[in-house]
């Protein structure tokens, strides 16, 4: 439901409309190694708060439904070929549970990283998904036109979330990872990406969001930024 708000509230605001310049706003973070990586975001399979229909971003979060436990047993198989090399999860139960089955057939140990956790919904914090375009998403929706000052009332802004994410993926980089596998939350893959791939289709906002078990493929570093090369909106995993 959050990804139809995410859709609706693109094409109500103009978002998806080619005269806004996203920029390339988390280019510069960090340093260490300028090596290529190959980024894997891969957002969380069906969760309790998602078929509650209120909006949950608290840690840790609402476990996986039976329909999500399988959802993330059949991605592990969609993923199988890639030769990831590290894995993350942020720090909520649904996107360390969505992992579980993926870390498994790739023989790979999961690493925790707050930095890749949901956007905090601050005082929309329970309100219904299908108000998200009229009060939790109208900051998130100004950060991708350029207004990073924006801020959800009682949580972060833009610089806060932009910057929280480029840290993490500094931290990966860190670890000496080429090609890892990032299992995080639909608002955090789509706003950070947006704000960040050079060559960002904002339509896809609109079109394609990102649903449960979706993904975002990027190539780049956090030295000398990012390009999308994958955008895996509507995953067929029953």
């Amino acid at each position: 439901m959050l990804a139809t708000a995410i859709a609706a509230a693109t094409a109500t605001t103009g978002v998806a409309s080619a005269d806004i310049d996203l920029g390339n706003s988390g280019s510069s973070s960090g340093s260490g190694s300028t090596g290529e990586m190959v980024v894997t975001l891969v957002r969380h399979a069906e969760s309790f708060g998602n078929t509650s229909g209120l909006i949950d971003t608290k840690v840790p979060g609402p476990d996986l439904t039976p329909r999500g436990r399988t959802q993330a047993d059949n991605l592990a198989l969609q993923l199988a070929d890639n030769k990831y090399d590290c894995a993350f999860a942020s720090n909520m139960v649904r996107t360390e549970q969505t992992a579980a089955p993926t870390v498994a057939k790739h023989n790979l140990s999961l690493n925790i990283q707050p930095g890749f956790r949901e956007i905090e919904a601050g005082q929309y914090e329970g309100t219904p998904e299908a108000q998200a375009m009229s009060g939790y998403l109208q900051a998130p929706i100004k950060w991708l036109s350029g207004d990073l000052n924006a801020r959800i009332p009682g949580s972060i802004d833009g610089n806060e979330f932009d910057g929280r994410v480029d840290q993490a993926l500094v931290e990966v980089q860190r670890r000496g990872c080429a090609n890892p596998v990032i299992f995080s939350h639909g608002g955090t893959i789509m706003f950070w990406a947006m704000m960040n791939a050079g060559n960002a289709d904002k339509s896809k906002l609109g079109t394609d969001p990102m649903r449960n078990g979706g993904h975002v493929v990027l190539k780049g570093n956090p030295q000398k930024g990012w390009t999308i090369v994958e955008w895996v909106g509507h995953p067929d995993l029953g």
